[in-house]
């Protein structure tokens, strides 16, 4: 029995604040350090960024006065009330752009991922609430994993799928990174909050052939590497440590036998022509377009994913697939995602 992705919606909230951080941190920094960030900035591959985060009435940005940010770093505890009130809305679109491409109804099954905040009763709830699910749907929260969540949650989907052929199990993930920007003049730090965004994505999954097949699961975890990416839970908001190092212990890793076995199963990366690589940003995607020897258009889908929307966290790379599935060609190929661990996750996927 094989698992079977049928359609991808997603959503972006409509307010673009890429240029507004970037001025925003630029000003917070100088001489050497100023310019380096504005020329990263240039490089980083990435044209817009969406946050859920209003505009204030007269037209004000959240860093302005009486804005989110304007006044003070909010305390985590007020970022958590906004999570619970905009993270159900943007899922909920996402949910809304996949009923527009494929039927819906009777859903057996809500998986949910989202590691950029907490409520109880969960996200997951929410959502079953706010569809009309029965009580009785069966929900899993994928919860704190950070970017490679979505393979989680569809490995979730792939078991369910497999062992109950009637199942159809609703995939959302849903991120508000936009939420936990920090008051800091550390340039490693910018640099890591130059790259993410919010955005959700929803997929329709079950054992009925159609749309793409998801099978071969696999994780491998790079060795020494723990901190290299965190994601600390601090008094004001999350606090995401994203080490410089990462594209280059990446790119190490791919040049290893036994990570190589792992994404690749037992296929050359040249005999693979779909990719579907979480869009971290720009170093990272080319730290795995140089380890493994791709060609210069193979994450084609990925650079668009990131020019478009930034790094969602865990929905970047269901963005990532459904671009792959909106494209007329035959899908054969591996999808892949790096987060804190450092691991790569991922699964193999084929068009129907």
């Amino acid at each position: 029995m094989t698992a079977h992705i049928h359609a991808i919606g997603t959503a972006v909230p409509d307010h673009d604040v890429h240029q507004l951080f970037i001025d925003w941190a630029g000003n917070r920094l100088e001489g050497r350090d100023r310019a380096l960030f504005l020329r990263m900035a240039g490089r980083a591959g990435i044209e817009r960024r969406h946050s859920v985060l209003p505009r204030q009435a007269g037209g004000g940005t959240p860093i302005e006065r009486g804005g989110f940010y304007g006044d003070r770093m909010p305390p985590t505890s007020e970022r958590m009330r906004s999570y619970a009130r905009e993270a159900p809305e943007l899922a909920l679109a996402a949910i809304d752009d996949l009923a527009a491409r494929v039927p819906i109804n009777g859903i057996t099954h809500l998986v949910v991922a989202s590691c950029t905040g907490f409520v109880a009763p969960g996200i997951d709830q929410i959502i079953a609430r706010r569809l009309g699910l029965d009580g009785s749907i069966e929900r899993t929260l994928v919860g704190f994993m950070g970017c490679y969540a979505a393979v989680a949650a569809l490995r979730v989907a792939h078991h369910i799928a497999r062992s109950d052929p009637q199942a159809r199990i609703l995939v959302v993930t849903v991120e508000l990174c936009s939420l936990h920007m920090q008051d800091t003049t550390a340039l490693e730090s910018l640099l890591a909050q130059l790259q993410f965004a919010d955005g959700a994505a929803a997929a329709l999954v079950s054992a009925e052939p159609g749309g793409i097949a998801i099978d071969r699961f696999f994780a491998a975890t790079l060795p020494d590497s723990e901190d290299l990416i965190r994601w600390d839970i601090g008094d004001e908001g999350f606090v995401m440590h994203l080490s410089g190092e990462v594209p280059a212990r990446i790119g190490q890793a791919l040049d290893t036998p036994e990570m190589r076995r792992a994404i690749l199963g037992n296929r050359t990366a040249q005999e693979i022509p779909s990719w579907a690589v979480h869009a971290g940003g720009r170093s990272i995607l080319d730290a795995v377009e140089h380890g493994l020897g791709l060609s210069a258009n193979a994450l084609a889908a990925s650079r668009d994913v990131l020019r478009r929307y930034g790094n969602m966290s865990s929905s970047t790379l269901l963005f990532a697939l459904a671009a792959l599935m909106a494209d007329t060609a035959a899908i054969d190929g591996i999808a892949v995602a790096f987060g804190p661990g450092l691991a790569a996750e991922g699964f193999a996927i084929t068009s129907i």
